[in-house]
Parts: C-alpha cells; structure tokens; sequence
C-alpha cells in the first residue's frame, strides 16, 4: 500500500440520524473504491461496517466502524458512526479525530432531532459539513420540501451541489450544477451516464450553478473580484473557493445520492477527494498545555488513542490518530498518561474486521496496532523528548441508569473487569461503585445503550446479569433546632464504658452568625463556643461542630470520637439511612468517668444524642432535581407535556429551535428512570432530551411517608 503524505490524507466522519442509510453508503463507497467486490447489505449482516455479533443480532450499529478509500490519489480515512442517539459517544470521538462531517438525511423524513444534534455538534467543534440526501427513492421522498426545511432550520448557507430529476422509485437521474452535467443511472446504478443538461432544465440549474458561484466567491477575496469581472468562475476556482467556505462553515454543500442503488455515491466520493480539506487545512488541534500541534510529519512522534475495541480472534484493537511525526513498526514510546512505556510492534490500516499491515504512517492519518499492555481510550503516546498531551474529547453526560448486578454473587469480580473493559470501547458508558447506595450503577445515554451492554456481557462473556431500578440517592436535613442527650453506660466485669453527652442542633446555612442563646420550653442555653469544625461532606452540605463545653464536663480528647459519632449518622441518615447535610451540632455538656470513659463510649453517646435530635427537628428528605431539555415535534409536543407534569416536573419555559419545540423543565431524578424509553414510544423516536443536575429540593409530604414507611418496612424484614 502507498504511504500517504499529510497532504494526500482527509479524515471524514459519516453521520445522521438511525435508519439515514449510513451503513449502505460505506458499503457504495467502498464498492466504488474496489475494496469490495460485491456489496453487502444490512438485512443480510454481511456489511463491513456492522461485524460485531451485537450489531447483526439487533440490526442496526453500536460502534463506529473505520475505513479507508484509496481514490483519485488521496487517501479517504472515513468513521460510518451508529445513527441512534444512545451511541452518539461514537460520534463525538469521531468527529474530534475527523476533518469533515458528511451527513446523511432521509429524504423521506427530512430533518430529524438527531440530525440537530450532530449538526450542533459539528457547530461546536467548528468542523466543516457536506449534507446527503439519501433514499431520493424512496416513496415518501420529498427533494423541496427536505431542502426548504434544512434553510429554516441551517440557515442559508445551504447550498444544492445538485438536483434530482424526480424522486421516489423513479428516482435515476440528476443535475449537477457545479459540474454542470446531467447524471443518469441504469436500474443497477453504478458507474452514471453523463451527458449535457436538457434544454428543458437549463434555467434552473443556471440559476442554482450562478448561486454556488457566488457562494464560492464569498469566501476569497480574488476569487470575489474576478467574479464582478467576469461573472463566472473556473471548475478549479470554484473548489478553492468552496473548500475555503467549508473550513469556516459558510457553505453547506448538498449532495444527492441513493445508497441503497449506488446512485450519486461515486461523484460525491469525487467531491471529497477533490474539495473538502486536507488535514493539514484545517485549524491545528490544540494540547492540554493549550499549544497548537501542527500534523507535521517530521515532528515528533505522538499518538493519541482514540477508541478501544475487543475483537473476535484477534483481542484488543487500539485506534489511533498520529497528531505529529512519523509512524513505523518497533518504536518505543511513552504513555504520558499512565507513565507506561508501550512498543508499537505491528500498525494497520484498517476496514472494518480486515487489517491491513503498513510500514508507515504520517501525521495525520488514522490506524490501529494490537496488544499494547497499557494504553488506553483517551491517552496519548509520544516518543522520547516529547512531550505533547491530548484531553479533547468531551462526552455529554448520561440519561439513563440502572442498577447491575451478576445472577451470582460470586461473579462480582469477573463483571467489574468486564465493566471496565467496556468502558475502555465506549467512554459514554459510565460504571460508578456507590457506597451510599450499595449498587453498582452503570450510566449511558439510553435504554438501548445500556441493554446492548446487557447482551454483550450475557452472551460474549456468558455472564449472567439482573438490571434493577437503581436507589435514589436522597439526602436529610433538619428545619428547626432540637435537643437531646444521651448517656452510654455499660458494665460487664472489669472496665466499663460510660459518655454522657449533650448537644443542640440546628439546620445549618452559609453565613449564618455564631450560636448565642436557644430556648426550649422555659430552659435557656447559653453558647460559648471554644472551637469550631466545619467538615465539608463528600456528598454536599456541611457539618458544622461548636465545643461549647464549659469546665471539665468532658475532656478536649473525647471530642474527636464524639464527632466520628456524629458522621456515623451524618453518613446514615435516621430517617432512610441516606446521607444528611448542612447540620450545625452545639456540644455544651455532658459527662464522664475517671475509669470507665474512653472513645467508643463518646462515640456511641454522640452518635445516639445526634439521633434523636434529629427525629425532634422536623426532618426533612431531599430529593435530586435535574433540569431537563426536551426537543419534540410540534404535533406531540402536548402530548410530552402531560407526560412530564405526570412525572412531577416543573416546566420553566418554552421556545422554538429551528423546526422543533424546546420544553425545559425541572424534574426530580425519581420520575426519570424510564423517561429515555416512554419519551421515544411517545414521539416515535423523533425527540431527544438531555439532563442536569440542578440541586435537591424537599420531596412533597406524600412522598416522605411513603419513604419512611418502605425504610421501616425493609429494616423490620432485616
């Protein structure tokens, strides 16, 4: 295989919404590129891009997939990303390691949520975008009405490279009004008929061709004055034009292509050999140090690992990027990460499950090599004297969580390395050990995602697993001030165990003044404080401790074991056994003994003291509150507001966002276990939502009854 310089090579990330037709265009382009010979397809699960037994036992993609197209001299790195928006990790890190974004739109749907989504995403990383239109024949295509959507919602930089005679089973011919040519298929498509443009269409595509032109022109300054000069552009000129309007995304060509029947695939393949830009056109991606890395071949090494996968008969497969220098097999190099030291034995360029074996590779360009000891997803290796490190892909946060366990017990082990291995090929699912609610959470974007991981685990690692609703992770916190005491006495022989212990506590807010009196019933205390702990808690709040004592009541070295008695409840709340916060505690008095007093003994007595204040304070259970934005389609968008006022949602307000309606609400983590699911089954899959938490408010009365009654029940069982 040739070895690619950084000016041959263009990295192109294939994206759109679930069913756009993004498996059976990779398999047209590769076709096209003689990679294959026959063209599989994805009811018959013999497609490059979907191989994982995952993907054809429920048909549609889980992981990206890479390949490369040698055409016209160039070297085409493309990503074919997975459409639903449960897998869009695989999108983000694609289009972090791309140049160019190719999105897919069905043309029979037009402009879907998730389409929205990506396309914001590309805004965010300020990628250049070409859109397709797929399945013009399909019997819903509608070319205009597609195309007037995607100027109200992408604004006028839409831009038709071509045009389609008719649409729908029809569909075989188009006019191309950058080339300015009539393009025709047989019933096999394939290789098109050129021929010149009908006299019958010549007006329009005129028209369309004169608004590329000037699209072009826009974006360079010589180009704009030889166009009022002579009205017209080259073909060459207008593709330095056009190219220079991608890098700064104002231009958004159009493309028509049907995948399915190899229609339009082969000249849009032209114009991404030809037009979008190289890797060394686009802005330099930028290091932790915040220093741009200019994809020099004759820098030094690094690499940044960008995606981990296990597969069949082979293992660990790691995907790379070379950010700078040179790659050939046998270096060495350094993970700076991990401070491992990693031998790079073999590299591959890669197709889908078929490596191919190279003796170089560029800055630039994108390969895989095998069974590295310590590397990991999101690392980067360098070479000795460099010291370049990448941290730029950020996923969004999860949507949807379950409780994981093995049918086993004894399993536990052999699930959390499964589970971090899993994390290792897909960052957006996220494994988190709670102590506090004694489950094992895993987190991802959606209830598919989460059930995809289920049946790897279950049949590639033949481990059987329970998915269980997980706990909520509630918080306690007082209203009012209360006092208590408590004395802690035993004798069994020999030294005893005595601590009395007196306390006042209050409900805590940042700011408030030092403890002076507090009255209950006709008694007054007065405070005087000696010394001061503020504890910050791990899960939010403080805990706040006055020694108040005066004289000798208790000794300054029992104090330390009053407060572990304290945190003893602090962390185990005595309405549910959740975490409490934001508590100021008074110690004013007490009592010990010259023998039997020692630190369990103050401990138990402070902890037990703590309790019953507690429950004498008006308690209160805190519940998490995360603000929810939900992007619906105008016709459902009643029916989703029911849905959440059901869920005991606050709905803040309401806008329009380019063809969808925006509902933002606030919404108690409780009422949001099966929203991923229910929202889809309302919308039919057409609305996305992303969520945040906001803070913890007082769960209504009803609901802490309910609570208290279920956490008396199961502590009666145990």
């Amino acid at each position: 295989m040739k070895v690619y310089q950084t000016n041959e090579i263009k990295n192109i990330a294939l994206l759109g919404s679930k069913g756009s037709g993004k498996t059976t265009l990779a398999e047209s382009m590769l076709f096209e590129c003689g990679v294959i010979k026959r063209r599989g397809t994805v009811e018959a699960g013999n497609t490059v891009s979907d191989y994982f037994p995952v993907e054809k036992e429920y048909g549609y993609s889980v992981f990206s997939t890479i390949f490369y197209a040698e055409f016209g001299g160039k070297k085409l790195n493309v990503i074919d990303c997975p459409g639903s928006d449960d897998f869009v990790g695989n999108a983000i890190t694609a289009l972090n390691v791309t140049d160019t974004g190719v999105i897919l739109i069905d043309a029979q749907y037009g402009v879907e949520v998730g389409t929205q989504n990506i396309f914001r995403t590309t805004a965010s990383l300020k990628k250049p975008v070409i859109f397709a239109l797929n399945q013009l024949d399909g019997e819903k295509a509608d070319y205009e009405h597609v195309i007037e959507q995607m100027r109200e919602i992408f604004g006028p930089k839409i831009t038709p490279i071509q045009y389609p005679l008719s649409v729908g089973p029809g569909f075989n011919a188009m006019i191309d009004v950058l080339l300015m040519k009539k393009y025709s298929w047989g019933p096999d498509g394939g290789v098109p008929t050129i021929e010149e443009i009908p006299a019958e269409e010549m007006d329009r595509a005129k028209e369309l061709h004169q608004a590329l032109v000037e699209a072009a022109a826009e974006n360079d300054e010589t180009l704009m004055e030889k166009f009022f000069d002579q009205g017209h552009l080259t073909e060459d000129e207008m593709r330095e034009g056009i190219r220079k309007g991608l890098v700064d995304r104002s231009i958004l060509p159009v493309f028509c292509v049907s995948a399915l029947k190899d229609m339009g695939v082969r000249r849009m393949m032209e114009f991404l050999g030809n037009v979008v830009p190289f890797v060394e056109d686009m802005p330099a991606p930028v290091d932790t140090e915040g220093e741009e890395i200019k994809p020099d071949s004759n820098g030094p090494l690094s690499l940044f690992m960008f995606k981990t996968t296990v597969e069949p008969h082979i293992g660990e497969v790691s995907y790379f990027k070379v950010m700078s220098g040179t790659l050939t097999p046998g270096v060495d190099l350094t993970n700076v990460d991990r401070g491992s030291k990693e031998r790079i034995a073999q590299i591959f360029c890669v197709c889908g499950q078929i490596k191919t074996q190279v003796d170089k590779l560029c800055a630039g360009d994108i390969g895989a090599t095998v069974k590295l000891k310590d590397a990991r997803t999101g690392n980067t290796l360098d070479e000795k004297g460099c010291e370049y490190r990448f941290d730029f892909i950020k996923y969004p946060a999860p949507k949807y969580q379950r409780a994981i366990r093995p049918v086993t017990e004894s399993d536990a082990e052999k699930l959390s390395e499964i589970l971090t291995r899993m994390h290792e090929e897909d960052p957006t699912w996220e494994i988190q050990q709670s102590k506090e609610l004694k489950q094992t959470i895993l987190s991802g974007q959606g209830e598919f995602h989460l059930r995809t991981l289920k049946w790897r685990v279950e049949n590639n690692d033949k481990l059987p697993i329970i998915f269980e609703e997980p706990k909520i992770p509630y918080r306690e916190t007082i209203t009012k001030a209360a006092r208590a005491d408590y004395r802690h006495k035993k004798q069994s022989g020999g030294a005893g165990q005595f601590g009395e212990v007196h306390l006042i506590i209050e409900p805590y807010y940042e700011g408030m003044p030092a403890p002076d009196t507090y009255k209950f019933g006709n008694q007054e205390f007065k405070m005087n404080v000696r010394d001061t702990q503020e504890i910050p808690l791990e899960w939010g709040g403080k805990l706040v401790v006055h020694n108040c004592i005066v004289g000798c009541a208790i000794d300054a070295r029992f104090i330390p074991a009053i407060v572990k008695g304290l945190m003893d409840r602090m962390e185990q709340g005595p309405l549910t056994g959740s975490y409490a916060r934001d508590v100021r505690v008074c110690i004013y008095d007490g009592k010990m003994h010259p023998v039997d007093s020692n630190e369990i003994s103050f401990r138990l007595a402070g902890r037990h003291a703590f309790s019953e204040a507690f429950r004498n304070s008006n308690p209160k259970i805190l519940e998490p509150v995360y603000d929810v934005d939900v992007m619906v389609p105008a016709d459902v968008m009643g029916d989703v507001m029911s849905d959440l006022q059901g869920r005991r949602a606050i709905i803040m307000g309401m806008s329009s966002e380019n063809g969808f309606e925006k509902i933002s609400a606030r919404v108690p983590l409780k009422e949001m276990s099966s929203y991923s699911t229910a929202l889809s089954s309302i919308t039919g899959g057409r609305s996305s939502f992303t969520m945040k938490f906001s803070s913890y408010e007082l769960v209504p009365s009803d609901v802490q009854e309910k609570l208290l009654k279920a956490y008396a029940e199961a502590n009666s069982e145990d």
